[in-house]
């Protein structure tokens, strides 16, 4: 194991989060500290020596301070391999002081993105500085350390205090690891900003994700499985990712999938909606005159299925909602809305005997529609579309039976087309009301599904309406809504037997509307 003793540390920082102690814990060891502008200007108000880099370099910084450490004395004294004859020759030579230790974090460029700032500031905040010191005290890392993030500072401190001033090869490798991972993210960061401010592809030749580990879960889909959360950043506001955890147990993995379907769902609705998530598919979704009617409503659609279910709203959780969540048939494993009254709070939380697990999550407020495109993984590769967020322009329905729809009917059909975007295919929906009250999900065939989401309605299915996610291939699903009572229907159309379900609809005297655009799930 070889430990490196740090004798002179470069400090150059955005973020001063615990800077001073940092550098007092430094300080301590007998650190030389050598800094920059306003980090040396909060160091020497700390009470701290420390030294200009421009006495290091012989050189001011220039240029409103975008040339300061892009200097031979500086990137000498981090690539300088330690016992290397030549190199210690050279830089004998040029009068190149080592530097053991740099502690450097970028520009916010990411966040001052994400704040919507102009493009002028925008290109202000792309730091070249700092990721090429990163970059050269990484490289050489056998001999330099490089701190990138405040939160490494404690772990280093422990260190030089157990090995008295020094810090040992694997910490170092663990830094510099660190350290390209950063750089390597911020890159990208720059690059995603001019492709769009550029007009760049929307499917570039080479695809560069980056996403930071949120927590590790305690296993996967199953339990024999590992598994962790990344997140964007900068992570979007009114997300799951972006979503502030506010009681309960840790989520798991197969939490977070449905509380992602479930708000996806409730945020196509402007009408108080409530969904309620079993095994990614919605077993109940509603809309009402308040929340808590909507939330009734949704429970009633499957109530054995939304028991120990997930639940997204679009509204802020009141008391009346909350009270209605924690009535005694209820269990609930996780509630994701906009925000929680106190009262409301207050209930789900210590009302119910489930009320100390259950988890809250808050998103702030709810935005239409998410941007960006949708990522699917294979063996090998990696699936890229655009999300499905198609207008539904129902002003663009077209009637292809004898009779119409009556307007409480296209209200049904328009809400049920919603809801089956988001069930997995194949997949029908029957709504009564603005009330799912049957779902056939993920079957193999459209009649299975058809024949499930029936069952699952009962009686209810009398007087309801029907959506489909694809077209009718045969006309035996009609004749089976037929039977069940239901009375209208709304799919993509496009079959090459189109006219026997529309045939079969007339004999019913059912109402059919063709949207023109599928949404299935897979």
């Amino acid at each position: 194991m070889t430990v490196r003793h740090v004798r002179r540390a470069l400090l150059s920082v955005w973020d001063k989060t615990n800077l001073l102690d940092f550098a007092r814990g430094l300080a301590a060891f007998s650190v030389e500290l050598i800094s920059t502008g306003g980090t040396r200007k909060t160091l020497a108000e700390g009470g701290l020596a420390v030294r200009e880099v421009s006495e290091l370099t012989g050189f001011p910084e220039i240029l409103d301070g975008r040339v300061k450490t892009l200097h031979p004395r500086v990137h000498g004294g981090l690539l300088f391999v330690r016992d290397n004859p030549q190199h210690e020759n050279t830089v004998a030579k040029h009068g190149i002081e080592p530097i053991d230790l740099v502690v450097v974090n970028l520009y916010p460029f990411e966040a001052t993105v994400a704040r919507g700032a102009s493009y002028d500031e925008v290109i202000e905040n792309i730091d070249i500085g700092g990721p090429a010191m990163v970059r050269s005290a990484a490289k050489n890392h056998r001999d330099v350390a490089v701190v990138t993030d405040p939160g490494q500072y404690g772990e280093i401190l422990d260190e030089l205090r157990a090995y008295n001033g020094g810090l040992t090869l694997e910490t170092r490798k663990r830094l510099a690891a660190a350290a390209f991972a950063r750089t390597a993210a911020y890159d990208r960061a720059v690059s995603a900003y001019f492709a769009g401010a550029v007009g760049g592809e929307r499917f570039p030749s080479r695809l560069e994700l980056s996403f930071e580990r949120r927590t590790e879960l305690r296993y996967g889909e199953n339990p024999h499985q590992e598994a962790a959360f990344y997140v964007e950043s900068p992570t979007p506001s009114g997300c799951v990712a972006g979503a502030t955890v506010l009681h309960g147990k840790e989520l798991s993995y197969n939490n977070i999938l449905d509380l992602d379907s479930a708000l996806n769902l409730v945020r196509e609705f402007d009408q108080p909606a409530v969904a309620l998530i079993k095994h990614n598919n919605p077993c109940g979704c509603a809309l009402g005159a308040s929340l808590d009617e909507a939330f009734i409503r949704a429970h009633d659609g499957d109530p054995v299925s939304a028991y120990g279910g997930v639940v997204a709203v679009n509204r802020p959780v009141d008391a009346a909602t909350a009270t209605r969540m924690t009535e005694p048939n209820q269990f609930l494993e996780c509630v994701i809305a906009p925000d929680y009254s106190s009262e409301a709070f207050e209930l789900l939380t210590t009302r119910a005997k489930w009320g100390k697990n259950v988890r809250l999550l808050r998103t702030g407020e709810l935005t239409a529609r998410l941007e960006g495109l949708d990522y699917r993984r294979v063996d090998g590769g990696l699936l890229v579309q655009t999300r499905d967020q198609s207008s539904d322009d129902f002003r663009a329905l077209k009637v292809v039976t004898k009779r119409a729809p009556s307007e409480t009917e296209l209200k049904d059909l328009q809400f049920a087309w919603k809801v089956c975007k988001h069930v997995k295919s194949n997949a029908i929906v029957l709504v009564r009301e603005g009330m799912v009250v049957g779902v056939g999900a993920g079957q193999m065939s459209r009649v299975d599904a058809t024949h499930l989401a029936i069952r699952k309605a009962g009686e209810r299915a009398i007087g309801s309406v029907l959506a489909s996610d694809a077209f009718f291939p045969f006309r035996d699903n009609v004749d089976l809504a037929a039977q069940a009572g239901i009375t209208a229907a709304i799919q993509p159309g496009g079959s090459l037997r189109d006219a026997d379900s529309i045939a079969a609809c007339d004999e019913n005297n059912l109402a059919m509307v063709c949207t023109g655009i599928r949404h299935f799930r897979h």
